[in-house]
């Protein structure tokens, strides 16, 4: 019992009825300042009241009331949640207990297990349903306006120009029919720029049909915009997956090609889609301007950051590697269906 007093990770501390300490193992030592530490070993009364920062109760996340030192129900403090300021660490939550081992002399004991990892998996989780719930909202947005565009706007400018193009069976005024014309050929230009908009936004290829098929899509505008050759080539077994993981997988081809546009100068660009063992995997590689990997890029970085975010809410990486004058090749893994069930 000594040596697991000794030894334990967990602090230990004993005091009597009057909150004087009796004694306290090495790991509650190592959490103390010195100055409290002394106060402590003197026997002071309280003296843990100069590095407590209150328990969680029902009703506040940190509060001093009905203190646990002071309260006569100890029941209610077999097992809680308290913060203290530490050495290093500053403030740590810890799981709590604090109850009396000898009646008779009033001898209580306080031991405290670091919370800090467990808090650190919480908010990184929090943050992560937080971001797939932003994502999909953002992804949702833009299906709905991207339909509105192609169902209705489009639609409407497409009745307008029929409209147009009716009037020259109406009238044989020549300035009129120049205006009819020219107002046309405005409309139609006007009607390929919402299409695009509309595809971009959210093709609906990628809903309808999976990955490749918004692939190649995307591919054909890009190259007719740009005047670059993208060399696509797939090799996977399926046609659909998740469409958590098709959405993930699209954007970050997407922003990967755009980088290679805006930054590699190069007139040919190869991605490559396949499964290797029990992920699916991405790679866009062009043999470019490439870029010193950890240094400021150029741009505002924002497009690789969010490569990385979305990557992790399927549980996948992306990494990149690029040398100055050689390229740069951005891969993407994400593990298939059933590794990513378990690791849920």
């Amino acid at each position: 019992m000594l040596k697991m007093y000794e030894n334990s990770t967990e602090a230990i501390f004993f005091f009597t009825s009057e909150g004087s300490t009796i004694s306290m193992n090495p790991a509650a030592e190592n959490i103390m300042d010195d100055h409290v530490l002394e106060q402590l070993k003197k026997g002071a009364e309280n003296a843990l009241c100069n590095v407590c920062r209150g328990y969680t109760s029902e009703s506040d996340l940190t509060t001093c009331k009905d203190c646990y030192f002071t309260s006569s129900n100890h029941e209610d403090f077999t097992s809680f949640q308290v913060f203290l300021e530490t050495v290093g660490k500053g403030i740590v939550p810890y799981a709590a207990t604090f109850h009396v081992i000898d009646a008779e002399k009033g001898t209580r004991v306080f031991i405290l297990r670091d919370l800090s990892m467990q808090f650190e998996t919480q908010n990184k989780l929090q943050q992560n349903k937080m971001m797939k719930n932003v994502i999909k909202a953002q992804e949702n947005e833009r299906k709905r306006i991207s339909r509105e565009l192609h169902d209705s706007v489009a639609q409407e400018l497409l009745s307008a120009v029929v409209d147009l193009r009716a009037l020259k069976y109406m009238t044989n005024d020549t300035e009129v029919l120049k205006k009819t014309s020219e107002s046309t050929a405005t409309l139609i230009r006007l009607m390929d720029d919402i299409r695009n908009l509309s595809v971009e936004l959210r093709p609906s290829a990628l809903d309808d049909f999976g990955l490749e098929a918004a692939f190649r899509s995307h591919f054909k505008r890009v190259e007719e915009s740009f005047g670059l050759t993208i060399d696509f080539k797939s090799t996977v077994k399926q046609t659909r997956y998740e469409n958590e993981v098709e959405t993930v997988l699209y954007r970050i081809c997407q922003e990967a090609v755009l980088n290679a546009i805006k930054y590699a100068q190069v007139e040919t660009i190869q991605v490559h889609l396949f499964e290797e063992g029990d992920s699916l995997q991405l790679n866009v590689k062009d043999e470019g301007a490439g870029f010193i990997v950890g240094d400021h890029p150029m741009g505002t970085g924002l497009g690789l950051y969010g490569m990385n975010e979305r990557a992790e809410l399927v549980l996948g990486n992306v990494t990149i590697d690029s040398e100055i004058g050689k390229g740069t090749t951005v891969h993407l893994r994400v593990p298939l269906d059933e590794k990513r069930e378990v690791a849920k």
